[in-house]
């Protein structure tokens, strides 16, 4: 449920999962004013794709909402009388120059993309999918922001795969990291959606997914 600090969806309560092991969805949810469980989807991503980067962000969420409903007694959750729980799942990739990039799967891989994005810029497209597991009802929407970059120094691209951060998240991109926040030039957008969870969107998926079927 949301604290005091933060509006309530609706007067009723309500829970929710965050279908996601990322540690900035974990923390944009926290300070959002919700608590949460966790679970993760365990799904194989590269089984899934779409030509379009919208396409493919909404099939994956809505991929790993299935996969943890999957492993769910979901009549538990539609009991007469029981509270709504929400599950929330996501995806995000970058897009460089018209090509989708999801997490590098080797150093090579890694280092290619932060040079591309030296003096550049790349967009992320997230999707964002809330499913009421009471009423059925999922709703979904994308979001995309821009990032603009000066010139990546080569240490800097050494030392953020040295440390191994950017396998973990798409296109190597982690913008809140203390070596990537100097040469970020401009965010068109909003930070929280570059992370993977978009704050106003998640917002009002919560409030769709507990309005009437």
């Amino acid at each position: 449920m949301a604290s005091e600090d933060t509006p309530a969806p609706s007067s009723a309560s309500f829970h929710l999962i965050l279908g996601s092991s990322s540690v900035a969805r974990r923390k944009i949810l926290t300070e959002m004013g919700y608590k949460f469980q966790v679970m993760t989807a365990n799904i194989n991503e590269k089984s899934i794709r779409r030509e379009k980067p919208e396409e493919l962000v909404i099939v994956l969420a809505e991929a790993k909402a299935d996969a943890i409903m999957s492993r769910m007694n979901i009549s538990d959750y539609r009991k007469d009388g029981a509270d709504p729980t929400l599950l929330i799942t996501s995806d995000i990739v970058v897009v460089h120059k018209g090509i989708i990039k999801e997490k590098p799967t080797t150093k090579e891989e890694a280092c290619q993309f932060l040079k591309g994005y030296s003096g550049g810029h790349v967009s992320t497209v997230g999707s964002v999918v809330v499913t009421n597991l009471k009423s059925g009802k999922r709703c979904s929407a994308i979001d995309i922001a821009e990032v603009y970059f000066h010139e990546i120094p080569d240490e800097v691209i050494q030392n953020l795969i040295d440390e191994g951060v950017v396998f973990n998240v798409a296109g190597g991109l982690l913008l809140e990291h203390p070596l990537i926040l100097p040469v970020v030039e401009a965010v068109i957008g909003t930070t929280d959606s570059v992370m993977g969870l978009p704050k106003a969107l998640t917002e009002k998926l919560i409030h769709d997914a507990l309005g009437s079927p």
